[in-house]
């Protein structure tokens, strides 16, 4: 079952280079199991017993399902991202170089670790804005070729390469397209010719860089999965299969797939937007609720906030906590912090303990160590559009933010079953010093 779950897991990361096509592909998905899909610009149909899914920006998506028995509902709510580190494409693209030479012009996405990019097959993926009568058409775009490499710079001219080297994203990082004096097509027309459009229709594009390493299971026993986006499709990935699987009747299960966490999640399609608060609060007009019905449902609700968690390392243990610390095939990763860079307290922790107990998923703790800073995540973000109990989680991972990351084999398995428990109950606060998990 690991196994098999990993590869359909690899499968779904080789499709989708970028969240557009990330999102694209939890469509397709979705789809095909009888989701109906909601436009924010048109009136929404809701019903008892629905499945439907919004997008936003083509890089958010929010799919749920509604129970039948909705006196006392409650939203149970599995949030990931769909973004990762890369490189931007520029709008005026192309660098020439002693007029031998053709580069992009890009520019860094989020934190990335820059060594992991060079040496390597990259092509570019995204979304293309194309003209077409009185409209604007998005097209998806994935050069499926090896198109571009960053090239190191030799031992010989760098000495320091190996002393702790410092790149500049304008210098060291930019991709080589073309060389030599047969450089006639340029970038745009490369564009066009793989849409089939014409060229001067192109209005606008948001592409990205990716590494063209096929993902891939390795190790003594096939323990490890590597591959391109694990932080955070991997927990994308295992929230939609929970989200197809589980069901409460008195309960809106919810899979909510955030753009933009790696930069901040500012924007309109990401966590800290009105995404998350306009969807809950039109099901729950939709379905002829109350504005108190409203807040009645979120004091009762829960989100399991799952973004990737850091493994401890073989080669530097020191860099993880004595007694907080987490390991590949060991479990889903339960996060805390005292200044509340992640959302869990005693009560959410107490309440993800009891859904794992019920669905047999082993758990481990993680906490930084108190003398570095750690990163946040989404949980609290949300919680400022949608207040809550939240807890947040993550899967234990090598080489976060490289270009190719490294997991265990067990644990997207062991997510899709926590999720799954939250999605097959109802949580109910019954006083003040109390909640009831019915399932």
């Amino acid at each position: 079952m690991f196994k098999e779950t990993s590869k359909e897991l690899l499968d779904f990361l080789s499709k989708s280079p970028t969240a557009f096509h990330a999102v694209e592909n939890y469509r397709q998905i979705l789809n095909a199991d009888g989701f109906k899909e909601l436009l924010e610009s048109e009136h929404w149909d809701i019903v008892p017993g629905g499945k439907y899914y919004v997008t936003r920006n083509n890089t958010s998506i929010l799919a749920f399902k509604v129970g039948t028995k909705l006196d006392n509902y409650s939203f149970n709510i599995v949030t990931s991202h769909t973004d990762s580190p890369t490189f931007k494409v520029k709008e005026n693209a192309e660098i020439e170089v002693k007029n031998k030479y053709t580069q992009l012009n890009t520019e860094g996405y989020g934190g990335m670790l820059c060594a992991t990019w060079l040496d390597r097959p990259l092509s570019i993926a995204g979304r293309v804005l194309v003209s077409e009568g009185n409209s604007i058409v998005t097209k998806l775009l994935n050069i499926d070729r090896d198109l571009l490499m960053i090239p190191n710079v030799a031992i010989h001219m760098n000495r320091a390469a190996n002393d702790g080297f410092k790149y500049n994203l304008q210098v060291d990082m930019l991709p080589l397209l073309s060389a030599g004096d047969d450089r006639q097509k340029d970038f745009k027309q490369i564009l066009a010719d793989e849409l089939g459009v014409k060229k001067e229709d192109i209005l606008g594009h948001d592409l990205y860089l990716y590494n063209r390493m096929a993902p891939s299971i390795w190790g003594a026993n096939e323990e490890f999965i590597s591959a391109g986006h694990l932080d955070d499709l991997q927990c994308g990935f295992a929230s939609l299969k929970a989200l197809l699987a589980g069901y409460n009747d008195e309960s809106i299960d919810i899979m909510a797939c955030f753009d933009n966490e790696e930069v901040g999640s500012g924007t309109k399609q990401g966590a800290d937007s009105t995404l998350l608060r306009d969807t809950l609060t039109r099901i729950n007009s939709a379905l002829g609720k109350t504005e108190e019905d409203y807040h009645r449902a979120l004091a009762s609700s829960f989100m399991l906030s799952s973004d990737n968690a850091h493994a401890v390392h073989p080669n530097h243990p020191e860099h993880t906590d004595a007694t907080n610390c987490t390991y590949m095939n060991e479990g889903v990763v339960v996060k805390s912090h005292a200044g509340q860079k992640y959302t869990s307290d005693g009560v959410s922790m107490a309440v993800v303990k009891a859904l794992a107990s019920g669905a047999d998923v082993p758990l481990q703790y993680f906490a930084n160590r108190s003398d570095k800073a750690g990163g946040s995540t989404l949980g609290n973000i949300a919680m400022a559009q949608a207040s809550m109990n939240a807890v947040d989680i993550g899967l234990p991972q090598l080489a976060m933010h490289s270009s190719y990351e490294t997991a265990g084999i067990k644990d997207t398995y062991y997510a899709i079953s926590l999720m799954k428990a939250l999605f097959d109950s109802h949580i109910q606060e019954t006083s003040t010093h109390s909640l009831e998990i019915k399932r």
